[in-house]
């Protein structure tokens, strides 16, 4: 006993990266990426929250929804995605005063190490994200930060342009604060460059105005672009396609799709202005009618929260 007591410690920490950690202890997560092939994402079906509301006004909605069609129209963007390889994971449980659950991009966004847990700005919205974090740890996801303090993030406002650059969005949902405690983890992790995107008065995200359909092809609506955003990827030799109907940025949501992978997206049906400047550049485009969904002011980027992307 004395010999083993002054022999000292012999146990030493183990000296590696969490991300090389990751797919043993934790599993097959992680994103970096916009427009890598997607593997697996998080969605809400429209629960009871959504068959019990009854004021439009109140949960920021255009009007209130055919319940079972929102329903199936959300189930046939799942099957898309099945279809196309990717596993589908659900929020089971919600708090039936939050309506706007089903836009799970809110709630979470992810990292190539982990999870981050949004904290919602509006306080319709506030408190859905303690369900997507009870989710996530059910799933084995690691949560590498929840906002805190008077941070507010919503998770549609940040991008992966690739491993070392993201853009950050900053207006009335994620304020100045929020946007620090995210930049604070990410420059962790190896990102080195933020484009700060100043999201304008009387629009919720960046995924309204702006997405990448491939590694090298930006989407967005031109007038509500920050130059220094658009003029980085610009430089960086992306194919600038220019949303050139307000309607089709605004109404039917243009912007708002997801990539499946490279060069392929899936997006809500109703912009054929900007689906033609797609596949003229070479972009494969499916559509999908989620117009009753929609009657929530979201998109199928919206509904949908990336857990695992591969790398491009």
């Amino acid at each position: 006993m004395s010999e083993l007591m002054s022999s000292g410690e012999r146990w030493f920490a183990l000296e590696s990266e969490f991300s090389e950690d990751l797919p043993g202890y934790w599993g097959d997560w992680g994103v970096d990426s916009e427009v890598g092939r997607l593997r697996s994402v998080l969605l809400r079906r429209p629960g009871a929250e959504v068959e019990l509301m009854t004021d439009p006004e109140a949960a920021r909605w255009l009007d209130l929804m055919d319940v079972d069609l929102a329903r199936s129209q959300h189930d046939a963007l799942a099957e898309i995605y099945r279809d196309h390889g990717v596993d589908v994971h659900y929020i089971e449980e919600m708090a039936q005063d939050k309506p706007n659950a089903l836009f799970v991009r809110d709630q979470v966004v992810m990292t190539p190490e982990g999870a981050i847990v949004a904290r919602p700005a509006l306080a319709v919205r506030r408190g859905e994200e303690r369900y997507a974090a009870q989710t996530l740890a059910g799933l084995g996801v690691p949560i590498i930060r929840t906002v805190s303090g008077s941070g507010t993030f919503e998770g549609a406002d940040l991008m992966w342009v690739d491993r070392t650059t993201v853009i950050l969005g900053v207006g009335n949902r994620t304020n100045r604060e929020g946007a620090s405690q995210i930049e604070e983890i990410l420059r962790r992790m190896g990102v080195q460059t933020f484009l700060y995107f100043q999201v304008p008065y009387g629009q919720a995200h960046i995924d309204g105005l702006f997405n990448l359909a491939s590694t090298d092809i930006c989407v967005f609506f031109p007038w509500q672009t920050p130059f220094e955003v658009a003029d980085a990827l610009r430089r960086r030799g992306y194919q600038m396609l220019e949303i050139n109907s307000p309607h089709e940025a605004k109404q039917t949501m243009a912007s708002n799709f997801v990539c499946l992978e490279p060069g392929k997206i899936v997006m809500p049906e109703g912009s054929p202005r900007t689906q033609e400047q797609l596949e003229e550049a070479g972009v494969e485009v499916l559509t999908l009618d989620v117009s009753e969904l929609q009657k929530g002011w979201g998109g199928i980027h919206c509904m949908t929260a990336f857990l695992h992307r591969d790398g491009v």
